[in-house]
């Protein structure tokens, strides 16, 4: 049964601060169309491809978990990129929610896989977006130069059919699996996040410097040569 949309999923929180003058300013630049659905739809390609993924630069800090700070920064990992598409929507009269699933990727670098000791990547980000009476599912995270260079299938959105992770890329090798749905939030549930990070992740949560000094685009292009 589906849960129709409430005010919540209109209200700015302090995480989907969809009230933030730059969050504001880039909805009315980039929600264009002729209706909600194709509005919607311009939002996402905006912030998929807008903003570079890069899970090397986790930072788990309020300031940098909130939509707006991905305005900020000009990249982001699926969290908090979900996180701005979320804001955007609220801040052009769209309804949206975050949505999380535990995804098993098949597709990391090799400093992921070494520093996460696990492929599993949980709280794994989306925007739930209330379109035509239903909730539909789209997913920002991959900006579309990161799929031509890993030879992924880029995420497409068309406002009614859930856009989530493809399970296989252009060779038809493994890519994403969803292993657990954690639900549609009205606002970030950052301090589960956060504990559930320090147990699943100790070793990425210890080296976060390193993380961050690394290049995510350089081992990209190392490993796909």
């Amino acid at each position: 049964m589906t849960t129709p949309a409430t005010p919540a999923s209109l209200a700015a929180t302090p995480l989907i601060d969809s009230d933030h003058p730059g969050v504001i300013a880039f909805a009315q630049q980039h929600a264009q169309g002729a209706d909600e659905r194709e509005r919607a739809v311009a939002l996402y390609l905006a912030v998929r491809d807008g903003f570079r993924y890069d899970p090397y630069r986790i930072d788990l800090a309020p300031e940098h978990m909130r939509a707006s700070s991905v305005l900020d920064k000009g990249y982001g990992w699926c969290v908090p990129k979900a996180a701005l598409l979320a804001a955007a929507c609220r801040a052009a009269g769209i309804p949206a929610r975050v949505g999380y699933a535990d995804v098993r990727n098949h597709m990391s670098t090799e400093r992921m896989r070494q520093t996460m000791d696990t492929d599993m990547f949980i709280w794994h980000g989306y925007t739930d977006i209330w379109l035509d009476g239903q909730w539909v599912k789209a997913t920002p995270a991959f900006n579309i130069e990161l799929c031509e260079r890993f030879g992924l299938l880029p995420l497409d959105f068309d406002g009614r059919h859930d856009s989530i992770y493809h399970p296989f890329d252009k060779a038809g090798n493994r890519h994403m699996e969803y292993v657990n749905q954690r639900g549609a939030f009205d606002d970030m549930p950052l301090a589960q996040i956060v504990a559930d990070f320090q147990v699943v992740y100790p070793t990425m949560m210890r080296e976060q410097a390193l993380m961050h000094a690394a290049s995510f685009q350089q081992d990209v292009e190392r490993e796909t040569r």
